[in-house]
């Protein structure tokens, strides 16, 4: 009988270990890349936009940076909450609704 009950017991750790590397199989590369940062031409590139277009995003504030000897740099994440907060789908309201 306690052979059975530490067979459960094993089986039952095996499955929780495989539910811990199926959930990190599951973060696709954008999760990854959130806490990355990228230059000025990758943002350019990313996003079509010209460099004084960028360069008005970073003064207006609207893009945060860092700058280290002249270049800039930019979080993934900053760039995909930009993008967020300017969501806009014309076939629902403000509020969600239709």
């Amino acid at each position: 009988m306690t052979e059975i009950i530490d067979l459960i017991l094993a089986l039952s750790q095996d499955v929780k270990d495989l539910k811990g590397r199926i959930e990190l199989l599951r973060q696709s590369r954008a999760e990854v890349l959130k806490d990355t940062w990228i230059d000025n031409q990758d943002v350019l590139q990313t996003l079509h936009i010209s460099k004084r277009t960028l360069q008005t995003l970073r003064t207006n504030g609207t893009l945060p940076y860092s700058k280290v000897k002249g270049k800039f740099y930019y979080r993934v994440a900053d760039i995909e909450q930009l993008l967020q907060d300017n969501y806009y789908n014309h076939n629902f309201k403000q509020d969600g609704n239709k």
